[in-house]
């Protein structure tokens, strides 16, 4: 049994999903992509919208991230190749997930929003903290909660001042 079957989405409480995002969270700051995939859908989505239009989508605004399943998993395997400059040695992270809500339940999925700060640590440069809102559709697959959609809401004014986001935000 994974550690995310444990986590059922029947009648899910806040701490359950909170216990889910701190899982997501730890798995992509010490870098264990392969697991951190296993949380996700099959049809999964992972988006960073820019912050002049975050309510936009993909086909009408600008998007620094809009992946779908296959994007994401080529995603891991640039990130995690040695051949990737920007992230070997691989950048240290450090995340802080706070304010949890379980906005809507329909069926078997769960929309949930969260607040997070995640420090990016890297040799020779400076450090930068990323600031930003989570939202996610949760769905039970199995027993199991997976990521279907996970939007990062950056807050930062000036994306240019964050240096480049090379690693799964």
């Amino acid at each position: 049994m994974s550690a995310s079957q444990s986590l059922m989405s029947k009648g899910t409480s806040r701490e359950e999903v909170e216990n889910f995002l701190f899982l997501e969270a730890e798995l992509l700051d010490q870098w264990r992509l392969d697991e951190w995939e296993d949380l996700l859908t099959d049809d999964a989505i992972y988006q960073i919208p820019s912050n002049d239009c975050p309510e936009g989508t993909p086909r009408n605004s600008l998007y620094i991230i809009a992946d779908d399943r296959a994007r994401i998993h080529q995603r891991v395997l640039r990130v995690t190749s040695p051949n990737c400059h920007a992230e070997y040695p691989p950048s240290r992270l450090q995340r802080m997930i706070a304010n949890v809500r379980i906005s809507k339940v329909d069926g078997p999925l769960l929309h949930v929003s969260a607040n997070m700060v995640c420090y990016r640590f890297r040799r020779d440069h400076r450090s930068y903290a990323y600031v930003a809102a989570l939202r996610y559709v949760l769905s039970s697959q199995g027993g199991a909660l997976k990521i279907k959609e996970r939007r990062v809401l950056l807050a930062s004014e000036e994306l240019g001042a964050l240096g480049s986001i090379s690693f799964i935000l």
